[in-house]
């Protein structure tokens, strides 16, 4: 049975101004799924219209107040963990164990929110005149544009509004075309259920060949004073580009070509382990998937070894059975990419090892590759699927150089039993995250999110992320009259 949705814009559900929708299909099975209104420039400018005319009064709502709609919440996204289960997988393919990782942590992005709502905020400054007290001050910034991807949809829809909204601002969130309810109005119920005040958050859905103008239309509007946008470091150009035509600050997470760098003391089984679990994590469709297995040549013929059984060994199929490890690609033409660049790297003379071949609908195996040589595009390009390339090394200085050798900077891992060790390669990569005894995938509400280089700019996470959507402002107060020459 498919579901309908409209608009939620000023607190109401709203068809499109022209009465347009546009599909949602289910990845697994190709079925039509949903169909939800399809926006319009004039929709953007009533959700706009709506967040504007809110702004005022939820910034100056109690903090305490503000604080308790989060709390109430991260709750009742909690008791919804088996309704987000279902809806995930059938509008992202989804597997179960994906789909309430995604509700845990975006429950807690969503508490930790409701925290940095009362922490404080601002500094008390050394002034130069006497009898003056300066202050920088942290005030919201707007409205903001938010814009939230398929992949992680629940966590990044959390994400794209909850420090926007803590911060004391109003939010128009775009979710992906692939997935309106997971990544947006979903969510907006929720937070409406918790007594989020009418027009704070709209939600607009579009047709795919509308984006473009969607997109421009809201970050157009001289009423939007912010932009964050998680995606493809493809996308994200455009956005930034638009943000600074019209000098909006603007909080890119995009994509990475992350690496696990397993050193000469690791522990081979932990490692296959970890790198595993970070190259088939959602079927290899996170940002912080690792791409490429930088292995120290003493290890490298057993990690192949036991890694390529592994990858083998991974559970595959329906994402609703709770046994399945490895689900469907969010599309047949997202499988069919990352197949033909498993192709070509193997007629650029690149080996399989595990996986590989056509994909079966929307399916593709864990695949493992070596000798992929520098002109394959698979060398240089996110795979955005269960794919990931294995080399060695020599040295420590031969690692740092392949796994910097991207125009992307996210994330990165190092496994090492020696911690002085890894710490000693973990400084020299240039990602804004890495992790020492670990693998490339780890989010927590608390950290600064975010990357280096065409992996981004701005920070979500913790005081970061409030910042990163406040105004700061220099205030004085003289305790006392001013001489002034003359």
């Amino acid at each position: 049975m498919t579901i309908a949705r409209d608009l939620i814009i000023g607190g109401a559900d709203r068809p499109a101004k022209s009465g347009r929708t546009t599909s949602v299909t289910s990845p697994h099975t190709g079925e039509l799924y949903a169909t939800v209104a399809a926006a319009d420039t004039v929709d953007v400018t009533a959700a706009v219209d709506a967040a504007d005319a809110a702004f005022a009064d939820w910034a100056a709502l109690s903090p305490f107040e503000r604080r308790a709609v989060f709390l109430r919440a991260a709750d009742l996204l909690e008791a919804k963990t088996e309704q987000a289960v279902r809806l995930m997988a059938s509008e992202v393919g989804a597997t179960a164990g994906w789909a309430g990782f995604n509700v845990w942590l975006g429950a807690n992005i969503l508490r930790e929110a409701a925290a940095a709502i009362t922490a404080p905020r601002g500094e008390v400054l050394t002034a130069q005149q006497p009898g003056v007290l300066g202050m920088a001050v942290q005030q919201p910034i707007g409205v903001v544009a938010a814009f939230a991807p398929w992949n992680a949809p629940i966590i990044l829809g959390v994400r794209a509004v909850a420090a926007p909204l803590a911060a004391g601002n109003t939010v128009v969130l775009k979710p992906s075309e692939a997935s309106p309810f997971s990544a947006g109005l979903f969510l907006a119920d929720i937070l409406h259920e918790a007594g989020l005040p009418d027009g704070v958050l709209s939600v607009i859905t579009n047709d795919p060949a509308d984006a473009p103008v969607i997109a421009e239309t809201l970050i157009a509007d001289e009423r939007v004073r912010a932009v964050n946008f998680t995606g493809s470091t493809g996308v994200g150009r455009i956005i930034g580009t638009l943000a600074a035509q019209h000098l909006k600050p603007a909080v890119l997470e995009l994509g990475g070509k992350n690496s696990v760098i397993v050193l000469d003391d690791a522990d081979v089984d932990y490692a296959v382990a970890a790198a595993a679990f970070s190259v088939c994590l959602n079927s290899g469709q996170v940002c912080m998937s690792a791409d490429r297995l930088l292995v120290h040549e003493s290890l490298a013929e057993e990690f192949r070894t036991k890694f390529a059984a592994a990858l083998t060994a991974l559970p595959t199929g329906d994402p609703t059975d709770p046994a399945t490890a490895l689900g469907p690609l969010m599309s047949t033409a997202a499988a069919s990419r990352v197949s033909e660049l498993v192709a070509d790297a193997v007629t650029d003379g690149a080996k399989l090892l595990a996986g590989g071949g056509d994909p079966n609908g929307a399916h593709y195996p864990a695949t493992l590759l070596t000798d992929v040589p520098t002109h394959a595009r698979l060398h240089y390009t996110e795979s955005f699927g269960p794919v990931c390339v294995i080399d060695t090394f020599t040295t420590d200085d031969e690692a740092v150089a392949k796994a910097n050798d991207t125009e992307n900077g996210l994330s990165a891992g190092v496994i090492t039993e020696n911690s002085t060790h890894g710490l000693r390669v973990a400084t020299r990569l240039k990602t804004g995250i890495v992790h020492i005894n670990d693998q490339t995938i780890m989010d927590e509400p608390q950290a600064p999110f975010g990357g280096f280089k065409a992996s981004g700019y701005g920070r979500f996470g913790g005081r970061w992320g409030i910042e990163a959507f406040s105004n700061t402002r220099w205030v004085t107060l003289a305790t006392e009259q001013a001489q002034f020459p003359g």
